[in-house]
Order: structure tokens, then C-alpha cells, then sequence
């Protein structure tokens, strides 16, 4: 969804939307093929799968009501698009998973762990928040603006950067809540005491069993607010047990290149019928 969002905004801000001789818009999935086919070339995976939301509602909102409602409504020329990027993925021989009440990154978290045990497994998205799902087996791939500009997050690389591991990816989002998501976090505290908190602690629990050795204000502002802290870092965890399920062997990457072909000239993807013969061509 991050790929899909990010191909519409990047080419609509200048008013022009692609569409076809029939009127309908195809800009974000013409753009979100390119940046599937930039990875597939950079990366050369052996196996390939598509996580999608499937609706606003999931067990996050029902947990916090203001879940995300900070959120714009998606613009009305992307909606026709969220079912069509899946057609055509879904012709180019790639399985879509998404489950009704789940987010995307909890469907990812659970395939990555289950698939971790016997390949090495990347997750290719612009949302930071993936991080907290690597292991020694799970790299977080981070799209940065432009393409082919990628950097691959590893247990060294997370820690070298941010100074942390993965866990306390999750904790940092307890103590700062997450504006984008709009939960708040402990108010007063952001990146910089987190950080430290983290640092010096560890962990929430470690945090929690240090109160009476931390800064007056600072330990008030988590005793005020307790709940949220809890509650944020509930809604910050990725899941890793969501009923999906993808086997190696259903999602070995094998191009269907007359199917997708098809769905590209009826889309009108003249463009992008040529990357496919070079993807087949090598």
C-alpha cells in the first residue's frame, strides 16, 4: 500500500493523472509496477509476495477509536485502483494476501516469520515502522525518495544508525506515540528522551522497575500516563500470528509474461510491455 500511495502522489501533484481511453485512472499502478519491477532487478528474488490493507477497519481502531482517523480520505481517482494493482499483480503471477481486520505490515510480519525458517527473507516498504520485524534472517528494505534508492536494514545496520534493536523499535513508539497514526505516545516525551529512556533501560518494563531512579518530570509524565503507554505500544507492535497463509512454493517468482502482457496493453501500459520483455530477456 506504502508503493501504491507513493506512485499515485509522485505522479499526480502536477494535476495530470494517467488514465485510459476509457477514462479510467491507472497512474499509481503504472507507478507502483515500475517500482516492483526497479526491486525485482536490484534484488533478484526467488520468491515474491504482495501484502494489501483490506479496508480502514482492523482491530487497532476497534482498540482505539481515534486509530488513524487524523488520516485524509483517499483521493477519488486511487480508489478504482486498489482492486486493479491487484489484477495485474495477480497476473503477473504473484499472490495478494490481505485479511479483513488485519493491517498489510500484519500480514508481513506473519508470512516473514513463518518463511524465515527456511529462506532470507526482505521486506520491501517506506514504512520505518517495519523494523522492528528484523531478525538474523529479515531485512527491512526502506524505499527512499527517487528510485533505485533503497537502504537494507540488518540487526548491525539498525543498531549503527538508530540505537536500537528491533524490539525497541516497538518501545520507542510507546513512549513517543506516532502522529501519522495518531496515538499519542506519553505526552512530553519524544525522540530524544525515548532514546535515552531506551538506552539506559532497555525496555518499557525496564523503564517501569527504574521509575524511582529517573527525572522527577520524567516520571510523572509516564505515571500520568500509564495506560497510553501500554495501549501505544500495543497498537505499535506488529502482529506476527494473522491466519494467512503463502507457502514457498505458491509464491516462486516465475513471470507470466503473455498474461501480463495482456493486462498491460489493455491497460494501456505500452511502456511497460517493453520492461517485460527485458525482465524475460534478462
Amino acid at each position: 500500500m506504502a508503493l501504491l500511495f507513493r506512485a499515485f502522489y509522485a505522479t499526480s501533484y502536477s494535476g495530470y493523472i494517467r488514465k485510459t481511453s476509457k477514462g479510467v485512472p491507472t497512474n499509481a499502478v503504472y507507478g507502483f509496477i515500475q517500482y516492483f519491477f526497479d526491486a525485482i532487478s536490484t534484488f533478484n528474488p526467488t520468491h515474491v509476495i504482495c501484502c494489501w490493507d483490506m479496508g480502514s477497519s482492523t482491530f487497532r481502531n476497534e482498540t482505539y477509536s481515534l486509530y488513524k482517523q487524523n488520516r485524509i480520505e483517499a483521493p477519488l481517482e486511487l480508489l478504482p485502483q486498489f482492486n486493479l494493482v491487484k489484477e495485474v499483480v495477480a497476473e503477473m503471477g504473484v499472490p495478494n494476501i490481505g485479511l479483513v481486520g488485519y493491517e498489510a505490515d500484519d500480514c508481513i510480519g506473519t508470512l516473514a516469520n513463518k518463511l524465515q525458517s527456511d529462506s532470507e527473507v526482505y521486506i520491501l516498504t517506506g514504512d520505518h515502522d517495519m523494523l522492528q520485524l528484523i531478525t538474523e534472517q529479515v531485512k527491512i528494505v526502506i524505499m527512499n525518495k527517487g528510485r533505485s534508492n533503497y537502504t537494507v536494514y540488518d540487526l548491525e545496520t539498525l543498531y549503527t544508525t538508530k540505537q536500537l534493536t528491533p524490539l525497541q523499535v516497538i518501545d520507542m513508539k510507546a513512549f513517543m506515540g506516532d502522529t501519522a497514526d495518531n496515538y499519542p505516545g506519553v505526552k512530553g516525551i519524544g525522540e530524544k528522551t525515548a532514546l535515552k529512556l531506551l538506552t539506559e533501560y532497555k525496555s518499557v518494563e525496564g523503564c517501569l522497575e527504574s521509575l524511582e531512579l529517573l527525572p522527577a518530570s520524567v516520571k510523572k509524565k509516564i505515571q500520568d500516563n500509564l495506560d497510553m503507554l501500554h495501549l501505544s505500544r500495543d497498537l505499535a507492535r506488529i502482529r506476527l500470528d494473522v491466519p494467512v497463509e503463502c507457502a514457498l512454493n505458491d509464491c516462486l517468482w516465475a513471470l507470466r509474461h503473455e498474461a501480463a502482457a495482456r493486462k498491460f496493453e489493455e491497460l494501456e501500459f505500452g511502456g511497460l510491455v517493453k520492461v517485460l520483455a527485458e525482465v524475460v530477456n534478462g
